[in-house]
């Protein structure tokens, strides 16, 4: 089973928030004490950070599922419950998280780049904190609320600095064997890599100790950019090289020339992503060892990885164009941590018939999370949170009239115009 993974999904759920306590101080000598019912703590939330020691969403087949703690309850004495910690998944530099509908959420490039995947509930005030002149001895406490709850689909985007790209069986996985420590499966037949592979590939000279890295990017066949065969999940990882070596077989690959190929090949990127072809470009021939240069008719330059033929001089165009970009990117980065936080979610209404009336949305659902709503002060309070976050008013433009049903969670009542 390969222990390489480049897409997943996963389900996230953010902790719930404590409770709030509803208690009244009793002591010696004090017949009527006050509120001192404490809070409830938050419930922990969900972050993906994206991590340079993490090399593929492997962690994430067999175990899609990630829950973060929930808040503690509140109690007497005004002691509030303890918050949860949030929750840090660590995942490869390149995730792009979408969600289910397809919609792009964040995209994790740099080392640190983090996600909210799920956001933990709020935990509930305590009575006390309900203690007004008008309300004196309030009985009633706001629940804990829930953790966000969703499924969402990662894809990782490989960063590398050099991608190999050709037809099935042209020498991709011989090269990178070749120039890095990286040990690919090699075979004389095509789709022997059906995965990406990355190997580092050191230079040492008078200049400084250079390393880039270098990806092995599976087989490509015509029809790739429309999705014919893989070739969606191989090319996604082609986006973010730096520089494009585009290898071509001397030997004609299944009868079809190396400058037919250049052209099938530069189609497939041309089709995917124009962008594409505006990367730094290096065409090399491979397998300059299986045909006698005298007969061979092309302007590319030879490599064989079999004996080691053009491979210093391979190895440092790759690394002069990788230096050329490296420092036109040093001088547009700002070297900061990019955090992803999903728009803030507002009152929706939603009419499910003629006379029924949903309210979506967070703010309302916590305002009507109080432990009695049948106390005429709790009714009364959710009733003036409802009204100053604009739910009357989004009802109104619904279309809402007097005796109308709306539902907010588990709450159901008559709607009532104001006066």
């Amino acid at each position: 089973m390969s222990n390489f993974v480049d897409e997943c999904n996963i389900n996230v759920e953010g902790g719930n928030g404590g409770a709030g306590c509803v208690s009244f101080r009793r002591e010696a000598h004090v017949s009527k004490g006050g509120p001192d019912g404490g809070d409830g703590g938050n419930g922990g939330s969900i972050w993906f950070v994206a991590d340079h020691n993490t090399a593929s969403l492997l962690n994430f087949r067999d175990h899609p599922h990630r829950k973060a703690g929930s808040g503690k309850h509140g109690s007497s004495k005004k002691k509030h419950g303890t918050s949860a910690v949030d929750l840090e998944v660590k995942v490869p530099e390149g995730t792009v998280v979408y969600h289910f509908d397809g919609t792009e959420l964040a995209d994790l490039r740099s080392h640190g780049d983090r996600f909210l995947a799920a956001a933990g509930g709020e935990g509930g005030k305590g009575n006390a904190r309900f203690l007004s002149n008008k309300r004196r001895a309030p009985a009633f406490a706001e629940q804990g609320e829930e953790g966000e709850e969703r499924w969402l689909r990662l894809e990782l985007k490989l960063v590398a600095d050099v991608a190999l790209v050709g037809f099935p069986n042209v020498g991709k996985s011989t090269l990178i064997s070749r120039i890095s420590a990286a040990k690919p499966k090699i075979a004389n037949y095509p789709f022997t890599t059906l995965e990406p592979n990355l190997g580092v590939v050191r230079i040492d000279d008078d200049k400084d100790d250079f390393e880039m890295v270098v990806a092995d990017i599976p087989g490509l066949i015509e029809g790739a950019a429309e999705g014919k065969g893989l070739g969606h999940q191989f090319l996604r990882h082609v986006e973010r090289a730096r520089v494009l070596v585009v290898l071509l077989d001397l030997a004609s690959w299944e009868g079809v020339s190396p400058q037919d190929q250049e052209e099938a090949l530069l189609h497939e990127l041309r089709s995917y992503q124009p962008e594409l072809l505006d990367r730094p470009r290096i065409m090399v021939a491979s397998k300059g060892d299986m045909v006698s240069e005298d007969t061979a008719e092309h302007d590319y330059d030879v490599i064989s990885s079999v004996t080691g033929e053009g491979l210093p001089q391979l190895v440092g165009k790759m690394a002069d164009a990788v230096r050329q970009v490296r420092a036109a990117e040093a001088e547009l980065d700002t070297s900061e941590i990019v955090i992803h936080r999903p728009v803030a979610e507002t009152i929706a209404i939603e009419k499910i018939s003629q006379d029924q009336y949903v309210v979506h949305g967070r703010q309302a659902l916590r305002a009507v999370r109080l432990s009695d709503l049948t106390d005429p002060a709790a009714l009364e309070h959710a009733q003036k949170r409802l009204d100053s976050i604009g739910v009357n008013r989004a009802l109104r433009t619904a279309g809402a009239r007097e005796g109308d049903t709306v539902h907010i969670g588990d709450l159901s009542f008559e709607y009532e115009e104001d006066i």
